[in-house]
């Protein structure tokens, strides 16, 4: 009951936003979208796919790594 209002509220919120206010938060959204796409392809490549060519062999490669096996 007490986070259906919570819910209830923010929606309320939102449909009753200025355009200007609806502008801003799209702004927003596309700001983080961008943001994120450039830090997860900068920072976090996809080593796994890079180095390996089955699952079994990542999974054997993480499982090692995780349990301090390869250093």
């Amino acid at each position: 009951m007490r986070m259906k209002a919570i819910i209830d509220f923010y929606i309320d919120g939102f449909r009753n936003m200025s355009k200007l206010g609806k502008k801003l938060w799209l702004i927003i959204a596309i700001k983080f979208f961008i943001f994120f796409m450039i830090i997860k392809m900068l920072f976090f490549p996809d080593i796994l796919h890079e180095k390996f060519h089955s699952d079994k062999e990542r999974a054997n490669y993480v499982m090692k790594t995780l349990l301090g096996g390869e250093k």
